[in-house]
């Protein structure tokens, strides 16, 4: 990814963790806490055109040892899977749920407030374990969080989330046989994805379309078309 954010995601440089205090310091110097959008229930710490934050390029980031700040945005597809388990919380309600790369914590956010029993939110960015702390006290929610990589990994989850995960053939190759094992063995996938490059073409069942506003300076358009489909 190079330039600003409007380019995409992008895998995580290896960087200097921040403590707890200066990440949370950091974050609430550089976001407000607004609504998504689309799923206007959740309140989370996101950036916007206000803060700085959102002009910086990757080079600037990672001069200050942060990674590209996916977590202080809320992106399209899990707009959309946070919409979907928020209208059906029957897909939840009750059982232990993954959000694997969950960024914002948006979707496990949406998973705790539809009664899920346990909610795991996954991310190797370890600016995320801050920034979900902050959102989930603004939801009064409780979330624990994953910090390692969990690909290949069971739990014993009975739902798996993930949003916007399909941006990258190396990690989509890492993702399928993961999601397919969890799958087999009882496990629902559910994906949010906006038309991502390497979302597979065959093997998904559509459950919900939604029409997500949000911003040109992220996406390629202000309303991108995202379906929730589950693994087949």
């Amino acid at each position: 990814m190079e330039g600003s954010l409007s380019h995409g995601r992008a895998d995580a440089r290896s960087v200097t963790t921040l403590p707890p205090n200066s990440a949370r310091r950091f974050i609430l110097d550089n976001t407000a806490l607004m609504a998504p959008p689309h799923v206007p229930e959740v309140l989370l710490h996101l950036a916007d055109e206000a803060h700085d934050l959102w002009l910086r390029t990757e080079d600037e980031l990672a001069a200050i040892g942060l990674p590209p700040p996916f977590w202080a945005f809320a992106w399209a597809g899990g707009q959309g899977l946070a919409r979907y388990v928020l209208d059906h919380p029957a897909t939840v309600r009750g059982k232990r749920v993954l959000d694997f790369a969950s960024g914002s914590g948006l979707v496990a956010i949406a998973a705790a407030k539809a009664g899920a029993a346990e909610v795991i939110a996954a991310d190797v960015d370890p600016f995320c374990a801050t920034a979900i702390a902050l959102n989930t006290e603004a939801n009064q929610v409780e979330v624990e969080f994953f910090g390692t990589d969990c690909i290949g990994t069971d739990h014993g989850w009975d739902v798996v989330v993930a949003g916007d995960v399909f941006y990258d053939k190396p990690f989509a190759d890492r993702l399928m046989p993961w999601f397919a094992a969890l799958k087999a063995r009882g496990a629902e996938i559910l994906i949010g994805d906006p038309g991502r490059s390497y979302l597979p073409k065959a093997g998904l069942e559509p459950l919900g379309v939604y029409e997500v506003p949000v911003t040109r300076a992220l996406e390629d358009a202000e309303v991108k078309r995202t379906t929730v489909w589950r693994l087949a």
